[in-house]
């Protein structure tokens, strides 16, 4: 296989080649290798180091008898169940009641800074803040009240 300029390798050699800045006949000259399969001997690409006292690192690309084995045995494992921690919002809506009273609606603050100053806010402020929240599940009747800036019950947790 050949490139023109601008172009990506697509085959293994080029690709060294290119990394290496070399030609791809170099670099399969260089890296080709026959190994032993059951199935007879193979061609691949291989790359070894050598170290001393050690057994050396060999890379390998290709090599692989691509044969269909028809006496394999499949043996599927059940997979473990992951565990999927749901984010907070998500459980507090899950809950499928206000937080407050005991329906669902969410209030949401852009910063946590637009909830003032403590001693200077509703009940419902203080609770997310202490909760280090911008949102706060509530009944539609409370939703209506934190907007309608009417005084609502003291909110507990």
């Amino acid at each position: 296989m050949s490139t023109t300029r601008g172009q990506v390798p697509t085959s293994m050699p080029m690709t060294l080649a290119n990394k290496h800045r070399s030609s791809a006949s170099n670099v399969a000259r260089k890296y080709v290798a026959t190994i032993e399969t059951p199935h007879g001997l193979r061609k691949c690409f291989e790359a070894r180091v050598e170290r001393v006292g050690k057994k050396p690192l060999v890379g390998r690309f290709g090599g692989i008898p691509l044969r269909r084995n028809k006496k394999t045995v499949i043996n599927d494992r059940r997979l473990a169940p992951v565990n999927t921690k749901r984010k907070e919002l998500v459980t507090r809506l899950l809950a499928g009641r206000c937080e407050s009273c005991g329906r669902v609606e969410v209030h949401h603050v852009a910063q946590l800074a637009d909830l003032g100053r403590p001693g200077n806010r509703p009940p419902w402020a203080d609770l997310m803040a202490a909760r280090h929240r911008k949102t706060l599940v509530v009944c539609g009747t409370c939703h209506a009240d934190i907007h309608g800036r009417k005084p609502v019950a003291a909110l507990t947790e």
